[in-house]
């Protein structure tokens, strides 16, 4: 098949797969991101972080992934699903949407079938890569053309904002690209828009772009300091945060758009804190294996559940008539 009918095909599946959004790019070296990591690591932004920015010069090279790798399909899977209402009958915390369940889990089983699809048409080799040290997803997903980056470092979907999460497909298929301008964004998500950086309670959005982990409630959440900074902003957050996305106009709506997905179970959303704090750190840990916990240690989401039970108790305080 020439590469214009191979990519038409890998789309088609995708959508038949029900993928959010699907585009492809080449398998070339990502600079650009490459030399952005480089330069935000010497500035201290990723505090201690490793993930994809320990080694750029792997995981901004998708063509070291596979033998002869030719083109990278990026995709993309929505999880904004329903929001439940919380339930007002004892201190609970709250946890943000991509930890309510394993979306990871779901857009790479995903991507693995649209792999073998694509095996089965050209006998191309594949390799699939979602939420791994050795991509950086983002790229991909702008080069492609299916997202942009917002000004707080997340990657906008034209239709389902960014309530999605991202991965690659990198095969020694030759595909046609599906954005012409590989450097360039295809499409202004933030223009004059605010939203995030003023709505952020720490300041953690130092530029359009740029996050200072440092200042992070997500990035605090997951950290292994004994005592949170920042504690009252946290409010009910027992692990990561969407206020930034919460805000940005992209994801109005975006629940519609996504279809007919199950909504959200309101103990998935909002666990009981009292069941948090006396747990054992192992079973905690064990239980929320699908989140990153430092050195799977429950005790540092029960630390956060403390924060989020003396911010909620002041709530309620607030709250009783004189």
């Amino acid at each position: 098949m020439e590469p214009r009918e191979l990519t038409a095909a890998v789309l088609a599946e995708a959508d038949r797969l029900e993928l959010a959004a699907c585009g492809v790019c080449r398998a070339e070296p990502y600079r650009r991101a490459e030399r952005t990591i480089l330069e935000r690591r010497e500035r201290g932004l990723f505090a201690d972080m490793s993930f994809t920015m320990r080694r750029p010069d792997r995981s901004c090279h998708p063509e070291l992934l596979v033998r002869d790798a030719r083109s990278v399909v990026a995709a993309a899977h929505s999880y904004a699903r329903p929001e439940p209402a919380k339930p007002g009958d004892e201190p609970r915390g709250r946890l943000p949407r991509y930890t309510r369940r394993d979306e990871y889990a779901v857009l790479r089983d995903r991507l693995r079938a649209l792999g073998e699809h694509l095996r089965e048409l050209s006998g191309a080799r594949f390799v699939v890569h979602v939420d791994a040290n050795w991509h950086v997803d983002r790229e991909a997903a702008v080069r492609s053309g299916i997202a942009v980056p917002g000004k707080n470092t997340m990657a906008i979907t034209r239709r389902h904002g960014s309530w999605v999460v991202l991965g690659v497909l990198v095969t020694d298929a030759d595909l046609a690209a599906t954005h012409a301008d590989a450097e360039t964004a295809a499409w202004d998500a933030c223009g004059e828009c605010r939203a995030c950086i003023d709505a952020c309670p720490t300041g953690a959005i130092l530029e359009e772009g740029a996050l200072d982990a440092r200042l992070c409630l997500s990035y605090l959440s997951q950290s292994r300091l004994d005592e949170l900074p920042f504690a009252e902003a946290f409010e009910d957050r027992v692990y990561g945060c969407d206020i930034c996305q919460d805000v940005c106009p992209w994801n109005r709506g975006a629940e519609r758009r996504a279809g007919e997905l199950e909504p959200d179970d309101a103990e998935d959303v909002f666990p009981r804190l009292a069941d948090w704090l006396d747990s054992p750190p192992d079973a905690l840990a064990e239980r929320y294996r699908r989140l990153y916990v430092p050195d799977l240690d429950g005790r540092h989401l029960q630390r956060n559940a403390r924060v989020a039970l003396a911010n909620v108790s002041r709530e309620r305080a607030r709250a009783r008539p004189s």
